[in-house]
């Protein structure tokens, strides 16, 4: 980590003066993967258009960015309730994988938020509990070049309710051996927000330390 990006990483930990006493208190951090860690909203929604356009439906990238963080199930009911159509969601999913897979060369890492792993590599344990797929966010990480700061990875694969249920957290706790209530979670969207608040976990929202509108809890 470089002096610049240590600074800019302090100043925006003195703008929320309770994080530096989560981060001490916590036994372990869980971070969300995409627009937490990586900049992906924009791989993706490129990768949901392709595969909406090959399904003969169009989508605005606006749609899909006032929903990211949403599993490929949840949003794929958003888009077929909004719509009144039914899709063949097999066939949908492959493509937008294929496709966002495509785009993993242009994924960068949210600096002020990796940093924070950084720090804590080798002191606390660590995880990624993601919604994702694990071939897109194992590929995310990769190409960040994150994957070796975490201990374990959780992916939806790995549970059978995505967020807003707090399962992938649950998980990465178990997979890390901390009491859920001693894991300090980082999270991008009010879905997440919501999972680890039900999973008995702080939660940060990361909008706050990268300045943007803060999400609701």
């Amino acid at each position: 980590m470089t002096n610049v990006t240590a600074c800019q990483t302090l100043l925006k930990v003195q703008e929320l003066p309770d994080l530096e006493n989560l981060l001490t208190d916590a036994q372990a951090l869980i971070f969300d993967c995409d627009g937490t860690l990586v900049e992906t909203p924009a791989v993706y929604a490129k990768a949901w258009q392709t595969a909406f356009a090959e399904a003969g439906q169009d989508m605005e990238p606006a749609w899909y960015h006032e929903r990211a963080g949403m599993s490929e199930h949840v949003l794929l009911d958003a888009f077929e309730m909004m719509r009144g159509v039914k899709l063949d969601r097999q066939h949908v999913v492959q493509v937008m994988r294929r496709s966002a897979l495509q785009g993993m060369e242009q994924v960068t890492e949210i600096s002020l938020i990796a940093d924070i792993a950084r720090r804590f590599r080798s002191l606390k344990p660590m995880a990624v509990a993601s919604g994702g797929p694990e071939v897109v966010v194992m590929s995310s990480l990769r190409a960040s070049r994150l994957l070796p700061l975490f201990d374990t990875v959780v992916t939806l694969d790995a549970v059978e309710k995505a967020k807003p249920a707090p399962d992938l957290f649950l998980e990465a706790a178990t997979r890390l051996g901390v009491d859920p209530a001693g894991c300090l979670v980082f999270e991008d969207s009010p879905q997440g927000v919501e999972a680890a608040h039900a999973a008995g976990m702080p939660v940060i929202d990361v909008n706050d330390l990268i300045g943007a509108t803060p999400i609701s809890a």
